[in-house]
């Protein structure tokens, strides 16, 4: 398969999509990105259904029609962590083998590296490109709250799940994950003067204090459970006692057993006040279950490996504790292979970057991955 020869092309895909601002909120960006791969798909032959979205960019299922139960399922996502405008201060750049801009690795190199590997099938003459169904989300950095119903439905009667999330800095494949999951805290206490009658006061951020303590006493790195109290609000006068404070959390688990062990300890630090007079109240779950290496998973592995080899490339792999949409295949007993993309590193950070010549290795590597399972 040619695919070499296309990694012009491919940076100049990766180049308008990068130069898409898309966060998560912003739906108009989300969409534009979508709007750019449904016309790449439907040139492929691909059947392109826009599932409508009103707070978040609309997801895409791409499927090929005539093919009607595919079994291979793939999923990637169009949003990215940077607010808009991010674009216009440093847009898509190459500095030596390396390229650089919102959202470059994390993950639309993904993204124009799937097409692209689904086009070198197809020019191949290999019929492997037609077994497979793809979702592309909006939300998956935001836990894909409006998208995760939609990714359990479409890959329920597949046999394999690649997820294109990047490879790790050194090329790793992930095989598994900690399940994480967002809570927020808001108390609710009585404002005062500070200084002339703070005693009628009831501060919601004392009671909030109380309550960052306890949660972060449920750390227990040991046993692969981090409690995060990282952003918190509240007062609105450094001389008032204040009416109003909120917490948000972020929860990461390892195994099944501690999803509801966790959810547990969590509502029973917030079920009572330490501060008199104040209110809490608690939303929030574990989304996303862990992802754990399972025997299936191994085997799904040991493909790759295979395909790597004849291709020069050792496959390593590793566990995370970042969350992806592979939690949620990998729930439903589907052997899943995540970070499938092109290879690079400080995702979510102004230093992100694409190593290049992984481009054409990774998407390679996909290629010849799904047209082997295509025939299991």
């Amino acid at each position: 398969m040619d695919v070499q020869s296309k990694e012009k092309q491919m940076l100049l895909l990766l180049k308008s999509l990068v130069n898409i601002d898309s966060g998560s909120y912003d739906k108009n960006g989300v969409d534009k990105v979508g709007n750019v791969l449904k016309t790449k798909y439907e040139e492929l032959g691909y059947n392109v259904q826009i599932v409508q979205q009103t707070e978040v960019g609309n997801h895409l299922i791409i499927s090929h029609p005539e093919v009607e139960k595919p079994s291979i399922f793939i999923a990637g996502h169009m949003d990215t962590v940077f607010e808009k405008g991010t674009v216009a201060k440093r847009p898509f750049s190459i500095i030596g083998d390396r390229a650089h801009g919102p959202g470059v690795i994390d993950m639309k190199a993904s993204l124009v590296s799937l097409l692209f590997a689904l086009e070198a099938l197809k020019k191949a003459g290999s019929d492997a490109y037609k077994h497979v169904k793809i979702i592309l989300n909006s939300d998956e950095e935001i836990g894909s709250g409006t998208s995760r119903k939609l990714i359990e439905k479409e890959a329920q009667n597949t046999s394999y799940a690649l997820i294109m999330e990047p490879a790790r800095k050194d090329g790793s494949l992930v095989t598994a994950r900690r399940g994480n999951g967002r809570y927020t805290i808001q108390v609710f206490g009585k404002a005062a003067h500070s200084g002339i009658e703070p005693e009628k006061g009831r501060s919601a951020i004392e009671e909030l204090a109380y309550k960052i303590v306890k949660l972060h006493e449920l750390n227990d790195y040991e046993h692969g459970i981090s409690v995060n109290v990282g952003i918190i609000e509240g007062g609105n006068a450094v001389n008032t006692v204040s009416s109003r404070a909120v917490g948000h959390i972020d929860v990461r688990v390892s195994t099944p057993e501690q999803v509801q062990e966790m959810e547990h300890k969590i509502e029973a630090v917030c079920a009572s006040t330490d501060v008199k007079g104040t209110k809490i109240t608690l939303s929030g779950d574990i989304s996303r279950p862990p992802m754990l290496k399972t025997k299936q998973i191994e085997k799904l592995l040991s493909i790759v490996k295979d395909v790597g080899k004849e291709l020069g490339i050792k496959i390593k792999d590793t566990n995370t504790g970042g969350g992806s949409d592979a939690a949620f295949t990998a729930a439903l007993g589907i052997p899943t292979i995540d970070g499938l993309g092109p290879i690079g590193g400080n995702t979510h950070s102004e230093k992100e970057y694409l190593e290049i010549p992984s481009l054409t290795e990774r998407t390679l590597l996909l290629a010849k991955l799904i047209e082997r399972l295509a025939k299991l």
